[in-house]
């Protein structure tokens, strides 16, 4: 093999198991799990890199598993949709084998790595694994409650966070965990909703209604109002360590404002393309809000 084709299948490795992992969205949840952190921890003083690091890459690994397990699970679905089709398992470039083992070890490294930093953080990983991959997975094609089992583990890597600084769940951890879960609906119904017709073509369930109509644009609303409501609970002074001063409160409330006028835009319009401006929103107000948090912690 000439160092051609040495780098191109290098590359091509790299890019299979980009996609395989879903990178990007790894990605964010690890960003979300590091704000839990960083809420967690008492002060600058006492942030533990080493402890840091491993929840990062322990979040990644397991992260990366969920999806990995997903699209083995899913091989013969997602060769119908246009969105998965060119993925690893569906397009032929990995067999369901390859995707199993790195799946496996994905888990195994992740659990282990989060296990060094406390038993807690180790099971909350292990449970989000298990809900994405044994339940919310099988559930996709047959009940749009899916989604709801879905925003179970999709909830766990802000409080996951939280969880890995201090060892203990509590009230803190207990909202940060509502915060992201009342999040996942507005995001995922937006989803849903502009990728319609290609969830349909492999028979997913996503809207609560089953159609884009007005029943799901409203509850979109409703949902995205209990996320507002959720976020400014800190600043009623009744969950523990984790405070929002009145000033950061204004401006969480102002988030939740711009991210609730396209939700109501997406009732009025009901296109594809509302939507995916919800869904590009709701990515932005998550990351802001988290930031926020985490500024507002160190800088008062």
């Amino acid at each position: 093999m000439n160092a051609t084709q040495s780098t191109f299948s290098l590359k091509s490795i790299y890019i299979d198991f980009r996609e395989i992992t879903k990178a990007r969205l790894a990605i964010s949840v690890v960003f979300s799990s590091i704000a839990g952190f960083m809420l967690g921890i008492y002060d600058l003083h006492s942030l533990d890199w080493t402890v840091l690091l491993k929840l990062a890459v322990g979040g990644y690994c397991m992260v990366g598993a969920s999806n990995a397990f997903n699209q083995v699970i899913e091989k013969d679905l997602d060769a119908l949709m246009d969105r998965t089709k060119n993925r690893p398992v569906p397009a032929g470039r990995m067999s369901r084998v390859t995707a199993l083992i790195i799946a496996s070890l994905l888990t195994i490294v992740g659990i282990a790595l989060l296990y060094t930093i406390n038993p807690k953080t180790a099971m909350f990983g292990a449970v989000s694994i298990f809900l994405y991959t044994s339940v919310y997975t099988p559930l996709k094609t047959m009940t749009s409650l899916s989604v709801f089992v879905g925003a179970f583990p999709g909830a766990i890597p802000f409080m996951l966070g939280w969880v890995a600084a201090t060892g203990e769940f509590g009230i803190e951890a207990g909202t940060l965990f509502l915060i992201q879960f009342f999040w996942q609906f507005p995001h995922f119904w937006a989803i849903g909703w502009f990728l319609y017709e290609d969830y349909e073509k492999a028979g997913f369930f996503m809207l609560p209604t089953g159609k884009k109509d007005k029943g799901t644009a409203l509850q979109i609303i409703l949902y995205t109002v209990w996320l507002i409501l959720a976020s400014l609970l800190p600043v009623l002074g009744y969950t523990g360590r984790f405070y929002l001063t009145p000033i950061a409160a204004i401006v969480v409330f102002l988030l939740g404002l711009w991210m609730l006028f396209y939700a109501v835009r997406l009732y009025k319009l009901r296109t594809a393309k509302a939507a995916r401006t919800l869904m590009l929103v709701s990515v932005s107000y998550i990351t802001l809000l988290q930031l926020i948090y985490v500024f507002d912690k160190f800088l008062r």
